[in-house]
């Protein structure tokens, strides 16, 4: 993969020199730059999003994860890459065992209940997994109690007392200088975790720990010697930090008495394999652990929320070092939603829910608004006018219009995709063609390259802003020659009329293809109504304005496809709230 990753750097390089005398063809350019690159790694790719607790329904952030998860998936099928990609429910531990018993229901009843509303929301959001894991599954249990043989036969895991913080919210062990005192609701003094502001109980009880403590130096040397193990770099900056203190041993289990919802540890039925451990070898699981991960795992990349880095930076790095396993290829991490400035609570009746936002937005307008406004490096917030502002701008003005304009039966009756003339718009600059269409022609040409560098460290509004900007030149060079007003009865004026349309066609198939990992639907629609066949769809069979270079197009004169009418509809605020009452 190291090569694959470098290849949108590798491939710009070589098409900048190539540039520097002349203008050449971006499409001839990005042929050859492709077939320069040797990638034989580029058979596999593997990426995960945490397993869901399943003590609550889903919210706006579980989508989120699986949203990047299923870009970046689906944008690695459209390379060309063998994809594997595993989501799923995380279904032990204390908090489910309460939530379970508060609700009335059996422990496994209440999983797979709350388990089938994330698969709905996932089906519904269109998240294209490949695997969806539950840890209640027998193929999960078996990888766990291997795992877990493996490190005590290293010797790895001990029996022996634990004493400390817990916080049953986050299942997590916590040392003093991560407590702090705060007050409850009725005004009683408790201790509570400083990261997450959960309360917390001094917890004394024998069970079984793990020698976490041997791993600082490596879990160091792996951090140093790899800056893009963990991304954005603010996030392996952090754990760099954490990692300057000394790590304690880990409990990694619990006593059988205090939680019976869980995997017995091999050997003890007394004790319970603690909710990490177990959760955390879910990803070996779905790569066929403990006799067939390799082909998997090798190529293995984590999209996680930032609240859980700890687990996935420290706790399962070490994990794996001691089973004597590859660490991931990355982890990537991103930050939390609010709602209008504040952190979603049931308390504060704020939570958002991503299925009924789905069907009031439509699918790929909730996914279009996460990925265009979430920015990995800090917290975004979600507001419902902010959806309706940005869908209906960039959706269903500016790229919803342009196909709107370009493919109507007034300016294009025979609805075919029309002839170029390079008399019209000449290869240098001349013709009918203005300088600023010649500037829209090489932003255009150079934006598969920007995309993918944005896909492949998964800053997807970073992609989306490039693509937007090239939509809006796009929209200013059919505005600028007004090929409305051109004379529609033959000659020049409908050689040049024809070019005008052509030239946007090619761009809007260029922007249909790149978007095609975040907005598959609209994507889809676009494409088929360009005439665009799905093997033409890949991102190395893109091939912008061939006619440009003299050379044959096979969309030049091909029937455009059925016109099914716009391709976002515009949202109206009043629409929304009348739409919102009906869901609730």
């Amino acid at each position: 993969m190291r090569v694959c990753s470098l290849f949108a750097s590798r491939s710009c390089h070589i098409f900048r020199r190539l540039q520097q005398n002349t203008l050449v063809s971006s499409s001839t350019t990005i042929a050859a730059v492709r077939r320069s690159v040797t990638c034989n790694e580029k058979s596999g790719y593997y990426v995960t999003t945490p397993i869901f607790y399943v003590n609550a329904s889903p919210h706006l952030g579980h989508l989120y994860s699986a949203v990047i998860a299923d870009c970046s998936h689906r944008y690695k099928q459209l390379q060309g890459f063998n994809s594997k990609f595993a989501t799923g429910t995380d279904e032990h531990g204390l908090k489910v065992q309460q939530a379970a018993e508060a609700a009335g229901k059996q422990p496994l009843t209440f999983c797979t209940e709350v388990s089938e509303r994330f698969e709905r929301l996932f089906r519904s959001c269109s998240i294209s997994y490949t695997d969806y894991i539950r840890t209640t599954e027998l193929r999960h249990r078996q990888a766990v109690e291997h795992f877990w043989s493996v490190l005590w036969n290293k010797r790895l895991i001990y029996k022996g007392s634990y004493e400390g913080w817990y916080s049953t919210q986050d299942e997590s062990f916590l040392t003093p200088s991560q407590v702090g005192d705060a007050l409850d609701s009725s005004g009683n003094e408790i201790k509570v975790s400083l990261e997450s502001g959960h309360k917390v109980e001094w917890m004394k009880e024998e069970n079984y720990m793990f020698r976490l403590s041997a791993f600082r130096s490596q879990l160091l040397d792996w951090l140093r010697g790899n800056p893009k193990a963990i991304q954005p770099e603010r996030f392996q900056l952090a754990v760099l930090q954490w990692l300057q203190e000394d790590l304690p041993d880990l409990s990694v289990s619990r006593q059988r008495s205090r939680l019976q919802w869980g995997i017995p540890v091999p050997g003890d039925a007394n004790q319970t394999i603690y909710v990490w451990l177990d959760a955390l070898v879910n990803y070996l699981s779905v790569a066929g652990y403990p006799d067939h991960h390799e082909r998997w795992w090798s190529v293995a990349h984590h999209i996680i929320g930032k609240d859980i880095l700890k687990f996935h930076a420290i706790y399962w790095p070490a994990f794996l070092l001691g089973a004597g396993l590859r660490l991931p290829q990355a982890i990537h991490v991103h930050s939390h939603w609010t709602v209008r400035g504040k952190k979603m609570s049931k308390s504060l009746g704020n939570v958002i829910d991503p299925l009924e936002h789905s069907r009031m937005f439509t699918t790929d307008g909730l996914r279009y608004f996460l990925l265009r406004q979430g920015v990995p490096e800090s917290d975004c917030d979600y507001t419902e006018e902010k959806v309706i502002k940005l869908l209906n701008a960039e959706l269903a003005d500016s790229l919803g219009g342009l196909m709107n304009r370009c493919t109507a039966a007034a300016l294009n009756p025979a609805q075919v995709y029309p002839s170029f003339c390079p008399q019209a718009f000449p290869r240098d600059q001349g013709g009918r063609a203005a300088a600023e269409d010649y500037r829209m022609l090489e932003a255009v040409r150079n934006l598969p390259f920007v995309v993918e560098k944005h896909y492949e460290s998964m800053h997807f509004y970073k992609a989306l802003e490039a693509i937007g900007a090239c939509v809006r030149q796009t929209n200013g060079f059919v505005q600028r020659h007004a090929p409305w007003k051109l004379d529609r009865t033959g000659g020049k004026d409908q050689r040049w009329l024809d070019t005008i349309l052509h030239v946007s066609l090619e761009c809007m198939r260029v922007y249909g293809t790149l978007l095609q990992p975040v907005v598959p639907e609209i994507s889809d629609k676009l494409l088929t109504r360009l005439g665009v066949r799905p093997d033409e769809r890949s991102f190395e069979t893109l091939d912008f304005l061939p006619r440009l270079w003299q050379r044959d197009s096979p969309f030049e004169g091909r029937a455009l496809g059925t016109d099914t009418g716009v391709l976002f509809s515009r949202l109206e605020s009043q629409k929304f709230k009348n739409k919102k009452s009906h869901f609730k």
